[in-house]
């Protein structure tokens, strides 16, 4: 053997050992078959070999230093499609992004057949506005085909110069042909939380993404439409359609925020001594006032954790469709180099003990997406007979009414929100409903 691969050998066995026990964590086989030091020494002596032709024999020259990158590399996105390592340009880019700001489309993707697939867009940013959906499977960056290019490597694709266009051609379920969007690269910046009064007595809000200001902003909303509405107020829509999830930690506190007591999540990694299990605090935020949680096909993993605590503690009636499925949690661990390498090391469970992964959330009602049209109603009513008699209380009313005409005028003329979106709609009117049953029976 020469020295060049026996050096080369024990560099590896001395990269690899020390975090031996990290890659059993992340394994999802529980009773692994057990190699030998010989066997595996046998393995690195493969690798090793490996190197020395690709180093020696390839077309063009390589560093070592970008070999053992993508040996690295190789190994983790052959894993699951979470797992991976990240260089130092990655890392800095991700601790970058869960602050809240980073550069790029505005789209959350994973790696499907090959091709890349679109979790969801996040709101107001440019994939958003140019009209790209959850699902849609991109085919082509600037018309160079998709197929054989790593996740890493279509993501630093479509990052850039802010101002630059980027063309992508996505396949959108339901359209025959291919679609081709332009897109200009912008600064992301995430504002987690979102918030609106609707109906006048109804707290909306939407959480955007799972990034380390998610909880404070949703806190400061609570606070916000208390403050507002007061004892008006009848009820929340918490919306998580098209969250592609986050921080873990986020979601805990924020499935935290409308619960009292009782599990919220437990990770199970792969010996029994690395469950972990999450537990709420008293304290309900929302005062006990019912939920209705929005989620879709882009609501995955800190959304779904959410999701799935609410729907297991009967604390919230889940709207919407099913959700994504992402139900692992990746540790990011730094390594030499100033790199990092995201391994999948745990799978998350609800409080029932269900598992997501690959299922996803299924919501209590079941809420298509839709189209709403108001249609004109045909027929008569009673008052449109001849000689009908008169309402007694009409007249009584008419003053208060003419009164309320200018209001109402002016709220007609402000398309609301939820006359365009058809599952918010539907949230807002069961909402209504538990508002009346509870009034009702006072």
């Amino acid at each position: 053997m020469s020295s060049f691969r026996l050096s080369l050998l024990l560099a590896v066995s001395l990269l690899a050992l020390p975090n031996c026990s990290m890659a059993q964590e992340a394994a999802t086989v529980k009773d692994a078959p057990q190699q030998t030091e010989e066997e595996t020494y046998k393995q690195l002596a493969l690798f090793g070999e490996a190197f020395e032709r690709v180093r020696e024999k390839y077309v063009e020259p390589v560093t070592d230093e970008k070999l053992i990158e993508y040996a690295i590399k190789g190994m983790l996105v052959n894993l699951d499609p979470h797992s991976d390592y990240m260089a130092a340009k990655d890392f800095d880019d991700m601790k970058v992004q869960t602050k809240g700001e980073f550069g790029g489309l505005g789209i959350e993707v994973t790696m499907e057949d090959g091709l890349i697939k679109v979790i969801s867009p996040i709101d107001d940013t440019p994939a958003f506005k140019a009209g790209v959906k959850a699902g849609d499977l991109i085919i082509y960056l600037d018309k160079k085909p998709i197929m054989g290019m790593t996740l890493p490597e279509a993501v630093d694709q479509m990052r850039g110069k802010v101002g630059t266009p980027i063309e992508i051609t996505v396949r959108r379920e339901g359209v025959p042909e291919p679609i081709a969007i332009t897109i200009i690269r912008d600064v992301i910046k995430i504002q987690p939380v979102k918030f609106r009064v609707e109906d006048e007595t109804i707290g909306y809000i939407r959480v955007n993404q799972f990034n380390r200001n998610a909880y404070d902003g949703l806190k400061k909303a609570m606070d916000k439409i208390n403050a507002d509405v007061g004892e008006k107020l009848s009820g929340y829509v918490l919306d998580l359609r098209n969250n592609p999830g986050g921080l873990l930690d986020q979601a805990i506190a924020i499935s935290d925020a409308f619960l009292e007591q009782g599990e919220i999540v437990s990770t199970r990694g792969r010996e029994e001594k690395d469950i972990k299990r999450d537990n709420a605090l008293p304290g309900d935020l929302a005062n006990g006032l019912p939920v209705v949680v929005l989620i879709n096909g882009g609501s995955a993993s800190a959304s779904e954790i959410v999701a799935g605590a609410l729907q297991d503690h009967r604390r919230a009636v889940l709207m919407g469709t099913r959700s994504f499925g992402k139900g692992s949690v990746q540790t990011v661990i730094p390594v030499s180099g100033d790199g990092a390498l995201r391994l999948t090391t745990a799978r998350y469970f609800t409080p029932s003990g269900r598992s997501i992964q690959g299922k996803g959330i299924d919501p209590d009602i079941v809420v298509d997406q839709a189209k709403i049209e108001k249609l004109e109603e045909m027929g008569i009513h009673e008052e449109d007979l001849k000689g009908a008699l008169s309402n007694p209380t009409t007249q009584a009313k008419a003053s208060n009414d003419n009164a309320k005409d200018s209001k109402s005028d002016k709220k007609t003329e402000e398309e609301k929100a939820s006359d365009k979106d058809y599952q918010l709609a539907r949230a807002l009117d069961l909402l209504h409903g538990l508002a009346l049953m509870k009034d009702n029976n006072k």
